[in-house]
C-alpha cells in the first residue's frame, strides 16, 4: 500500500445525475469529477455503464458519505469489501468521506452525525481510518463536516482533532471551506484559526458550496451558488494551501451545467489572483 496522495492541482464539479447525458455528449472543461461512492457501489447496468465512460474522459475522486468513521460499534466490512471494489474499478484520484458517525448498529441515518472532539473519540476514529486503509490498500482523505452543536467536554478544537487525526493515521484532508464558514458562524469560531490549524501538507482537496439561513443558524444545503464570504475564505485558504484541487459541490436546486462551469470559472480566478497577490 502506497502512503502517499500525490497533488494533483485541477478544478472539477460532481457528476451528478442531471448533467449525466451533458458529460456523454461532450468535452466537458473540467480537470476531474467526484463521483458519490454510494451511487455506484454494488449496482451494475446503466450506472456503472455511465460511470466508465466518463472515467474514460477524466479522472474521478470518490466521495463517500456512509463510511460512518466515527462508529465505536466499528465499521461495516460489508460495506468496506464494497467499496473497495469500486475503487478497484474506478482506480481513484483517491477516495474520501466524512469526519462523522451516521448510524447505530448498521442502521444509515442519513445524516453526517457530529463526534465530541476527546480523547476517547480520537482513538475510536485513529483505529477506525487504519482499519478502512488497510482494507482499501490506500490512503484517504476525510472531509470537516458542517455542525448545528457542539459538546460541552472536548479536549480538542476541530482542527486540533484533525492535524492529531493525520499524524496517527497518515491520512490526509478535505477541506470544505464551506463547512468551516457554516460551522465557525453557528459556533461563533474563528475560520481563520481553523485555516492556520490544519496541517497544510495533508490538504488534497477543497469543496465549495452553498448554504441557507436556517431559523437560528447556517445551514449546509448544496442548493445556492457559493457566498462572497465563502469566496473571500476560499481565498485564504489557496494563500494557506496551495492549488488542492478544488471542486464546487451542488445537490439541490441544480442549475444547467453551463452554470457551474461559469462558478468553477470563478473558483480558478479567485485561487489565480490568491497565487499573484497574497495577503
Amino acid at each position: 500500500m502506497t502512503d502517499h496522495i500525490a497533488p494533483f492541482h485541477g478544478f472539477g464539479l460532481g457528476l451528478r445525475r442531471d448533467h449525466h447525458a451533458d458529460f456523454l455528449a461532450r468535452d466537458v472543461p473540467v480537470d476531474f469529477v467526484e463521483v458519490i461512492s454510494e451511487n455506484f457501489m454494488a449496482t451494475g447496468g446503466r450506472p456503472l455503464h455511465t460511470l466508465d465512460a466518463v472515467r474514460e474522459r477524466h479522472p474521478m475522486a470518490m466521495h463517500g458519505v456512509s463510511l460512518s468513521i466515527g462508529s465505536a460499534q466499528g465499521l461495516n466490512r460489508e460495506y468496506l469489501g464494497q467499496l473497495k471494489a469500486l475503487a478497484d474499478r474506478v482506480r481513484p484520484l483517491w477516495v474520501s468521506d466524512h469526519l462523522c458517525w451516521t448510524g447505530v448498529d448498521h442502521f444509515n441515518s442519513h445524516d453526517l452525525l457530529p463526534l465530541p472532539y476527546t480523547d476517547e473519540a480520537l482513538d475510536i476514529v485513529c483505529a477506525n481510518i487504519k482499519l478502512a486503509q488497510d482494507v482499501l490498500e490506500r490512503p484517504m482523505l476525510f472531509e470537516n463536516p458542517s455542525s448545528y452543536l457542539a459538546f460541552p467536554d472536548t479536549d480538542y478544537t476541530e482542527w486540533e482533532f484533525l492535524a492529531e487525526m493525520c499524524a496517527r493515521t497518515g491520512c490526509y484532508l478535505l477541506l470544505d471551506v464551506n463547512n468551516i464558514y457554516v460551522s465557525g458562524t453557528n459556533h461563533g469560531f474563528d475560520p481563520d484559526a481553523f485555516l492556520r490549524g490544519i496541517p497544510a501538507d495533508r490538504v488534497r482537496q477543497i469543496h465549495l458550496a452553498g448554504h441557507s439561513q436556517g431559523e437560528t443558524m447556517l445551514i449546509d444545503t448544496h442548493d445556492a451558488p457559493v457566498c462572497d464570504a465563502v469566496w473571500q475564505l476560499y481565498r485564504r485558504a489557496c494563500e494557506r494551501f496551495g492549488h488542492a484541487a478544488t471542486m464546487i459541490e451542488r445537490d439541490d436546486a441544480i442549475p444547467p451545467l453551463d452554470e457551474l462551469l461559469a462558478e468553477l470559472d470563478q473558483a480558478r480566478a479567485v485561487a489565480a489572483l490568491a497565487e499573484r497577490c497574497p495577503a
